[in-house]
């Protein structure tokens, strides 16, 4: 059965909102440390669940938004849930939409965060294509709202907006930087390229400390499953374990920039830790390709990715981004971040998570491959 989870910020005797329910507990009252707040955008998804963790080991209170759904979404941070009616419970979950602005202002200026993390967006590049109104409205659009509800609410919550890789597009230098400029290939890349300016708008109009990460592509175990990267890791443990022939992909030769997702939420938090606001390029300086990907993932389980992957040109983008490679030296010397994680191990990481998840799972059926015997 799947655990509920908080919906509601503390209501005090009263049934009133509290302004931090940190500061209220069992001693009828009596304040206790404050602590940072935090409202994250997207908190289910890879990046939004990795920042709930390394908020949450930080001391934070953390709130979340989601969305309504008749199903449950919340695998990504099921492992931080605790019932709101214990006692110091400090990860809490509301219910809203990017689309809806009402309740964005509301919810900014009931929680009165010290601190906005904007994840949230529709963030499958080739899925942008088929529907890129809702891309736009919501990827774009929902960054304009957010923004305006900080304004609109009075807060001096500091904003983080997730900017991406995909706004160089076509790129017009190698490698990319803060001052490369813009070329986005995909509605998602130019819904992207709309909620970065528009966060400079309101840093310059308005003086909120907003700051963009631009981010290259950065993976994980938690990767959703339509993408590249978790596809070709998910296939690899199916197919040794024999369960799947074969797998289909688009373009095998676009070149990424790829890193692991959890160092790079660590500079996401560093950004609003600085005095001044500011645009970061978080990247590791090197390219791969989606070939060499299979290679090595195939390769780390002792098979050879040609007789697996097949092509399918329903894959391919209508415009494709070939080459991506981030130059974080900035990150590096303002932030003093760099990454640890380099490709090889990142593969290794995300084949072997989707292993482990294969062989439990066939354990609880009582189903044992020749890989887990």
């Amino acid at each position: 059965m799947r655990r509920p989870f908080a919906v509601a910020i503390g209501l005090d005797k009263n049934g009133h909102i509290m302004k931090n329910p940190l500061e209220y507990g069992k001693n009828k009252g009596k304040a206790r440390a404050v602590v940072k707040r935090a409202l994250i955008t997207g908190i289910t998804g890879q990046d939004g669940s990795y920042l709930a963790d390394l908020l949450l080991a930080k001391g934070y209170e953390v709130h979340g938004i989601i969305r309504r759904a008749s199903t449950f979404n919340t695998s990504r941070i099921d492992h931080l849930y605790q019932d709101a009616h214990v006692h110091g419970v400090r990860l809490f979950l509301h219910y809203g939409d990017l689309a809806d602005s009402v309740n964005l202002v509301k919810l900014i200026y009931s929680l009165q965060p010290d601190e906005i993390y904007h994840l949230g967006a529709q963030s499958h590049v080739r899925v942008s294509f088929d529907i890129p109104e809702y891309t736009a409205d919501v990827t774009g659009v929902g960054t304009i709202r957010i923004l305006e509800a900080i304004r609109e609410a009075g807060v001096k919550s500091r904003f983080y907006q997730a900017s991406s890789s995909e706004m160089f597009g076509k790129v017009q230098e190698v490698p990319q930087t803060e001052t490369t400029p813009f070329w986005p290939r995909s509605p998602y890349g130019v819904a992207k390229v709309f909620s970065y300016w528009a966060t400079v708008n309101y840093r310059e109009s308005y003086g909120l400390h907003a700051s963009n990460g631009i981010l290259f592509n950065h993976e994980s175990p938690r990767r959703g499953e339509t993408f590249v990267t978790r596809k070709l890791s998910r296939a690899v443990a199916r197919i040794k374990c024999g369960l799947e022939k074969a797998l289909f992909l688009g373009n095998l030769d676009a070149r990424r920039d790829w890193g692991y997702a959890p160092e790079y939420v660590e500079g996401m938090w560093l950004m609003l830790q600085q005095d001044n606001p500011g645009d970061y390029v978080l990247a590791t300086n090197e390219t791969h390709s989606v070939r060499e990907f299979a290679e090595l993932a195939f390769g780390y389980v002792g098979l050879d990715w040609k007789e697996y992957v097949r092509h399918d040109e329903r894959y391919e983008r209508p415009a494709e981004v070939d080459l991506l490679i981030g130059d974080a030296a900035k990150a590096k010397k303002q932030l003093d971040w760099e990454p640890k994680i380099r490709f090889p191990e990142l593969v290794r990481i995300m084949v072997d998570a989707d292993l482990g998840l294969l062989k439990a799972a066939q354990s609880r059926s009582g189903v044992q491959s020749e890989w887990a015997a």
